[in-house]
């Protein structure tokens, strides 16, 4: 995937079939499943793959047994099954995990274990393992440091847990072995229109060489999460905003805080809402938040009543108390919720169902939609796509579609670098193509120099920021260690991108400013 082979084509292509705008989970599923029919197909990213809302998730792949709880029933049962694709067509990237919910109440163990068998009962083949009930010993020798005062036993049950960043660079690449052409850091500035006002094209400018493209399409689908307002809104001044924003925000901690390679899912917290404790690339992700916001920042950053709700709940359940100190990184993210219309509704009652909306000038666009129905969602808006496009009609073939280096052999528990698949020995090989490239960029993290180099040469990789947060996760696993490499990352990168040490430079500092937000002083 070579950015400078991919803008070549934005001049040899006189017209796309479809132009996907926005390089997160629903823009990344819209332009796979176009490509892999055999459209032809641009996506344009403003920023990175997954710089917004998809790489700041609570890494799960789940049916959403809160959404059973609120009788969502066809939610759950399309998740469900999408969630067991994504094991099936990319089990490097997407692993089972046990979960355990504790119960403190006497009737909360049958009432849970219920709910749990019809989990399980929807999932059908495509199941993960069946829940069951636990005593007290089983649930506390699952998990050592769950607060014992009280417990009277839990209930297990099974969902998925993916890298969510890794899984888009997955996607995109996937997205160009079909053909499609992806693009990073092309900002979207105009829709363009036809003689009749309908849409035909964008106007769209490389954020780095600062040249502006006028690009042919059939259609154009709006995929942009968060921020599908302001594009609808290029395409019709006066549209309403469709989206809210809520902030979800998580707190990584070291692994000594659960103990447990199984996870907790507290079902009720002091606001009604659910909160995980996750084992994650040896730590722990503990969240998250609901927060309504007013505005979409591309850089979110944890109020201070979310730090304190998370902290003070995970201290509730937990024997070893998190303290501030204790957190090795905060991320927040924006939930691009579809809502009503003049419905004054709490964030946790809007729906995480996706909708595809069509305007009066042909603009496709997709809201709302979680990480787990990603494949759902391009195949639902790629049929439009045909519709409005007169294309020729192909079926989806993404259900059986393997990811980009589809392995059976990872253990994600095991080995961080699992998520890289069949290309794993691609990567390593780097080390011994020159001394220079040999060794670790971090001890505590084990974060290659071969994993930059690739990166860089196959990954799209653009910024240190680019490589440290989402081709690596390592601001998200601990700030501080991410600013300790910065220095060496950025050397490196300027070198194999044949930048001037005012790049470099300039890298250090803007990277260092960014990862300060992602600690608690």
């Amino acid at each position: 995937m070579n950015r400078s082979e991919m803008l070549a084509q934005l001049d040899t292509t006189e017209e796309w079939d479809v132009i996907v705008i926005g390089g997160g989970a629903s823009g990344l599923g819209t332009a796979l499943d176009a490509a892999s029919r055999g459209f032809k197909t641009l996506l344009l990213e403003k920023y990175d793959f997954a710089k917004g809302t998809s790489s700041r998730s609570t890494k799960l792949v789940h049916g959403g047994v809160r959404y059973l709880q609120q009788g969502d029933i066809s939610l759950v049962l399309e998740a469900l099954r999408e969630r067991g694709l994504m094991l099936q067509n990319a089990p490097h990237l997407v692993r089972n995990l046990s979960f355990i919910i504790p119960n403190y109440e006497w009737w909360g163990g049958p009432f849970y274990t219920i709910g749990l068998k019809m989990y399980d009962m929807m999932a059908g083949k495509l199941g993960l393992g069946p829940s069951k009930s636990l005593s007290q010993e089983e649930t506390i020798e699952s998990i050592p440091t769950i607060l014992q005062d009280g417990l009277r036993g839990g209930v297990v049950y099974h969902d998925g847990q993916f890298d969510d960043a890794r899984m888009a660079i997955s996607l995109a690449l996937t997205c160009a072995d079909h053909g499609g052409t992806v693009l990073n850091y092309m900002e979207v500035e105009g829709i363009i229109k036809d003689k009749v006002d309908l849409v035909d094209g964008v106007k769209v400018r490389d954020r780095e060489s600062g040249r502006v493209y006028n690009l042919k399409a059939k259609a154009v689908v709006n995929a942009t999460g968060v921020w599908v307002d302001k594009i609808m809104q290029m395409d019709y001044p006066n549209a309403k905003d469709m989206v809210r924003p809520s902030q979800g925000v998580h707190l990584v901690l070291d692994k000594s805080f659960l103990q447990s390679e199984r996870a907790i899912m507290i079902p009720h917290t002091s606001d009604g809402r659910v909160l995980f404790a996750v084992p994650w690339h040896n730590r722990v992700i503990v969240g998250t938040t609901d927060t309504l916001m007013e505005h979409a920042d591309p850089e979110p950053r944890a109020l201070e009543e979310e730090i304190e709700f998370i902290l003070e709940t995970a201290r509730t359940y937990l024997t070893k108390s998190p303290k501030r100190s204790d957190v090795k990184s905060i991320f927040a993210g924006l939930r691009p919720l579809a809502a009503p219309q003049g419905e004054d509704k709490s964030t946790k009652e809007i729906s995480r169902h996706h909708k595809i909306l069509i305007s009066l000038s042909g603009l496709i666009t997709i809201t709302g939609g979680k990480w787990t129905t990603y494949r759902k969602m391009g195949e639902d808006a790629v049929d439009k796509v045909v519709i409005l496009a007169g294309l020729p009609e192909r079926k989806s073939i993404t259900e059986t579609l393997a990811i980009h280096a589809y392995t059976q052999n990872a253990a994600l528990d095991d080995n961080p670098n699992a998520v890289y698949g069949s290309d794993i020995d691609a990567v390593n090989a780097i080390a011994s193509e020159d001394p220079k490239y040999a060794g670790l960029l971090s001890e505590e993290l084990q974060i290659s120099k071969a994993q930059l180099i690739w990166a860089v040469r196959e990954e799209m990789a653009r910024t240190v920021e680019d490589f440290l947060a989402r081709r690596t996760r390592a601001l998200f696993l601990d700030a501080r260690e991410s600013i300790a490499m910065s220095e060496a990352v950025a050397k490196m990168m300027g070198e194999e991108l044949k930048e001037d040490d005012a790049w470099v430079q300039n890298q250090i500092k803007e990277y260092k400013e960014l990862a300060k937000g992602y600690y608690l002083e």
